[in-house]
Formats: C-alpha cells, sequence, structure tokens
C-alpha cells in the first residue's frame, strides 16, 4: 500500500492545478514536512527519503484533542459546523505558571467552492483531526529539544476556519451548502476555555504560530496580551508569516487579489485595526506589514529569506509560467538557473526592505535565514538540535529564548543563499 503520506501529497498537486491553488498548498503543509525536509546534502540517496520521520522524536508524547467545551453556545464552529479543538499538555515545576500558545498553519480558502472542498479536510472539520498528536520543535516537553519552554503549559490550536481565526459569518449562506464563517468567534471561545483553566494567571505567556497561523498570531497579539494580567511578560511569535504584497512574475498583484478575496468572502475587516482599514483598500490591512505597524506587544519573527511557499504561490503562482520554465526552480532552489536567483535575490531584497522599517525596534527580534523552507519552530530538527538551521551558530530556539527572556536584542539576518550551511532547503523534485 502506499505511504499516506504520499497519497495525500498527490492528492494536493492534483488540487494545486484548481483555482483555489494557493488554500490548497497550505493544506498539507504537515504532510510537506514530516516527509520532505530535505538538506540538499544529507537526506538523499539514490532519490530517495532517506527518513520519513523526520523531525518527530519516539520519546514526544502524544496529546489528546480537546473540543472546545462552549463552542457550540458561543456558536463557534469549523467550516462544516463541527466543534474546533486543540492539544493541551498542562505546566510542571517552574513552567507551571508559564503558557505558550502555537496556531498551526494551512493557508486559506477564497471562494465558496474551495472552502467546500476545505471543510472535507482536518482544516475545515474536527470530524477528520487526528485525535492524538506528538508535540515536537517549540512544543517538545524534552529539555534537550526546547530548552527553555519545555516545562511551561503548552496549547497547539487547530486551525479549521479558512481565514486565520479572523472570519464574520455576515456572508455565510444559510441554505444549501452550508459554511460557517466564525473563526473571530473561535478565537474568543478558546481564548475564554484556556483563560478558565488557568491561562488568566499566566506569569509568562507566548502565543505563536506557523503561516496562516502565524498570521493569526500577528492578528491577535495585542488582543491577547490585553487578556492576561499587567503584570505577566507577554509576547508573540509569527513563523513563516510575513506575507508580502508581491507582484509575480508577470507583474500581476497575485497575493494581493487572493487576499482581498479572502477578505471580503468571510468579512475579515472587522478583525483588524480599524486606524489601517479607514487608512487604505482595507483587505490591504490582512498583509503582515500593515498590522505590525500597529502592534503594541513585543513579537518575534521566524522568516527564511526563500520562503518556498511564497515563491511557489507569490512570485511564481500557478498560472504564471505556462512554459514550465520554472518548474524544477520552484521544486528546488539548487535548481534554479543564474537569471532565477537573480529574481529571487531581489525578492528577498523586497522583504529585507520590508522588515527595515521595524529594525529600530527593539522589542522586534528577528531570525531571518536563508533557507528555502516555510515553518521551522514546530519540529525538533528545525527548532534545536545539533543539525538545527543556525545563525551566528544560535538555533532559532536559543534566538528566540534571547529575545523573550531580554538577554539580549535579537536581530539576527543572514547572508544571502548559498552561503548558510546549516540551513535544510526544501526539495520536492522526489515527489513530483
Amino acid at each position: 500500500m502506499a505511504n499516506p503520506h504520499l497519497r495525500a501529497l498527490l492528492r494536493w498537486r492534483k488540487w494545486a492545478k484548481k483555482d483555489w491553488a494557493i488554500a490548497a498548498v497550505g493544506f498539507t503543509l504537515t504532510v510537506v514536512f514530516a516527509l520532505s525536509l530535505i538538506s540538499d546534502s544529507r537526506r538523499r540517496v539514490n532519490g530517495s527519503v532517506t527518513n520519513p520521520s523526520f523531525g518527530l522524536s519516539q520519546n514526544d508524547d502524544l496529546v489528546d484533542l480537546t473540543l472546545l467545551r462552549n463552542a457550540k453556545d458561543r456558536g463557534a464552529f469549523c467550516l462544516d459546523g463541527s466543534l474546533p479543538g486543540y492539544h493541551f499538555q498542562k505546566g510542571f515545576g517552574s513552567g507551571s505558571n508559564n503558557w505558550l500558545l502555537h496556531i498551526e498553519g494551512g493557508g486559506w480558502c477564497n471562494t465558496m467552492s474551495s472552502c467546500s472542498q476545505r471543510k472535507m479536510t482536518a482544516l475545515g472539520s474536527s470530524k477528520y483531526m487526528d485525535r492524538q498528536i506528538r508535540f515536537s520543535g517549540i512544543l517538545s516537553s524534552d529539555p534537550a529539544q526546547n530548552p527553555d519552554f519545555f516545562s511551561w503549559n503548552k496549547v497547539k490550536i487547530r486551525y479549521c476556519d479558512g481565514a486565520s481565526l479572523a472570519g464574520h459569518p455576515e456572508n455565510e449562506i444559510k441554505k444549501g451548502n452550508k459554511l460557517f464563517f466564525r473563526g473571530q468567534l473561535i478565537w474568543e471561545a478558546l481564548i475564554d476555555e484556556l483563560l478558565s483553566i488557568g491561562l488568566s494567571e499566566a506569569k509568562e505567556a507566548l502565543l505563536s504560530g506557523c503561516s496562516a497561523g502565524g498570521l493569526a498570531t500577528l492578528i491577535h497579539c495585542d488582543a491577547f496580551r490585553g487578556l492576561l494580567p499587567k503584570e505577566a511578560t507577554v509576547k508573540c511569535l509569527a513563523d513563516a508569516s510575513f506575507f508580502l504584497d508581491e507582484k509575480d512574475i508577470l507583474g500581476n498583484n497575485t497575493m494581493r487579489s487572493f487576499y482581498h478575496d479572502v477578505f471580503q468572502l468571510q468579512s475579515v475587516m472587522r478583525s483588524l485595526h480599524r486606524d489601517c482599514t479607514t487608512a487604505m483598500e482595507p483587505s490591504r490591512c490582512f498583509f503582515p506589514a500593515e498590522i505590525m505597524k500597529r502592534l503594541q506587544t513585543p513579537v518575534f519573527l521566524v522568516q527564511p529569506a526563500y520562503d518556498f511557499w511564497q515563491i511557489q504561490n507569490v512570485l511564481v503562482p500557478e498560472g504564471s509560467d505556462p512554459q514550465g520554465h520554472w518548474k524544477r526552480c520552484r521544486l528546488s532552489i539548487s535548481n534554479c538557473d543564474t537569471d532565477q536567483m537573480d529574481i529571487l535575490q531581489g525578492f528577498r531584497n523586497s522583504f529585507l526592505k520590508s522588515l527595515s522599517e521595524f529594525r529600530p525596534r527593539r522589542e522586534v527580534g528577528q531570525f531571518i535565514n536563508s533557507c528555502f523552507t516555510h515553518c521551522q519552530t514546530w519540529m525538533s530538527e528545525t527548532w534545536h538540535s545539533a543539525s538545527s538551521p543556525k545563525i551566528n551558530k544560535k538555533t532559532i530556539a536559543v534566538a528566540v529564548a534571547d529575545w523573550f527572556f531580554d538577554r539580549e536584542v535579537v536581530k539576527q539576518i543572514d547572508c544571502p543563499y548559498p552561503c548558510n550551511p546549516t540551513c535544510h532547503n526544501m526539495d520536492f523534485t522526489a515527489i513530483y
């Protein structure tokens, strides 16, 4: 029987040819990483994957899924009307009163059709969610993998609304193929439940998220700070979430158009800062650069300068390369020719320029490496291990902890590709 991870990837490849490619790409990030996080030189033997369980420690605890108890009364539903969920692992010892929340990623849906497809997956329905998952990386309870946060109360928030926990029900269709756009209500119900089981007494707290979950982190960061004790240390971390408002290789604003559709479909405006939505075209306030301009809470950005998701969906989206000149480059940065690398370097420069506005702010931490990857905090292999990506000999975990505990100002900006030999660069060529 074929590997179930591979079957999922093949389904994703088929979906990606539809008009909802950007949403579909995000669906299987977890599968992609578990199967395919590939170093240029370490993991390929005769074209095959050498360790299909890469990044998952056998010692990590399995953590049960909890469905929100108050969700039905609050009207907080996943896309299909099922109850949202989370995984909770109680803290111990010195971490008993500290909390780490991590919002999973998984793209967005921008049409009724794509949201209807999405509700048949774990990213739109708790019916399809694993009842147990392993905590690793930033959620690990192993001090060797997670030296500063291992003993904290840890929560993985499942993502099932398709709009970064920011949607509102105004555009729901009451008959026919029912979809629930309740992201904001899910967020509020979830936080209320966590407050009732100890979060309200937190001494230290870190709200984090990956990809679309990192965007949700930025959207809700200040509100999260406002719900916790004034004397608590509260900060936020966004991993692979700084999505750019850049033109693609044909000069089209593909990502801006896509975000506009998500914004309109799920009535996201009410979850965004009014100062922004009244100052410009409102859907542009869904971009992280605009959100961060108004954030008051300290935030840390973990971001690959060559984010494969953004290269494949913002810079070279499906349909922008009908002749297939970019096919091999999109699958592995090592396949890019000189002209393509020049364009990728320009994309990196645009990213760094967008970040430059925040560099003077001491409370904004940055770890920007030169890897062809996406999320890096949720797996031990890239969060903190002997072979993790490093900048100036520091892993992501060490850099984040130095920032969180105010050990030092952290502004780690890597040199351009291919300068960093510690990168785990994704390579999809064996799969496609």
